[in-house]
């Protein structure tokens, strides 16, 4: 049986499709296609407004990914809000954290993408910039790309060994590492890219959006892992 890969989703409070207008839970199709493409079965996993849910939900999955969206709030790494930084999504906040949780303890391969690569940072007690420039397109709607270069002898490095030029999109990035997180590629300013929990466990983040692109490796390893502890 393929592995099922849950994905977290946005909640939003109006989305419009046909004739109807109404709150939905949405995720670009991209995740859920890469997932598929992989090799994966793909669950798409909207918050859930009791975070204690999270253990029974990880507990039914083969890998979690960590979708990307609106900016992390500062308050959860105990900062003072940027006036750049986007409105607070408190729920989502407060679900995701508690998924990114029950993966960790449960060894359950983790791939958090964008926001998720920076929520699994805030989760391990890191910290985030909140606003850099040039890492966008500069046109809203679009996505920017840029290479990024990995660092030998990781877990990311030893799945993509040589630079990729990848689609991004995000404004803010990670400062201090969260407990125990190596950083395993960096961006041509220093940027640090992607993230990863060493041990015998898969837990990765990468600030881009694979979804966006052609190349399957980060999410084929994450299918292809299995649970197991992390260390």
């Amino acid at each position: 049986m393929k592995p099922l890969i849950g994905v977290s989703t946005y909640l939003e409070a109006s989305a419009a499709w046909g004739t109807w207008e109404l709150p939905a839970a949405l995720l670009p199709a991209g995740y859920h296609r890469l997932v598929q493409r992989a090799g994966g079965l793909a669950a798409l996993l909207p918050p859930d407004g009791d975070p204690d849910a999270a253990a029974a939900v990880v507990a039914r999955l083969d890998g979690l990914v960590i979708a990307g969206g609106p900016d992390v709030d500062p308050v959860r790494y105990g900062a003072t809000r940027d006036p750049r930084t986007g409105p607070p999504a408190h729920e989502r906040d407060a679900w995701e954290l508690a998924l990114i949780h029950a993966a960790l303890a449960s060894g359950t391969p983790l791939l958090g993408i964008c926001r998720g690569m920076q929520l699994l940072n805030v989760a391990l007690g890191g910290t985030l910039v909140q606003h850099i420039d040039g890492h966008t397109s500069g046109t809203a709607g679009r996505f920017g790309e840029h290479p990024v270069k990995p660092v030998p002898g990781t877990l990311y490095g030893d799945l993509i060994p040589t630079e990729l030029t990848v689609p991004t999109h995000h404004h803010q990035h990670v400062d201090r590492l969260g407990t125990g997180l190596t950083a395993s590629a960096y961006a041509a300013d220093g940027t640090v890219e992607a993230v990863e929990l060493p041990g015998p466990g898969f837990v990765l983040g990468v600030q881009w959006h694979p979804e966006m692109g052609e190349d399957l490796r980060v999410m084929s390893a994450l299918v292809a892992s299995r649970r197991g502890a992390v260390g």
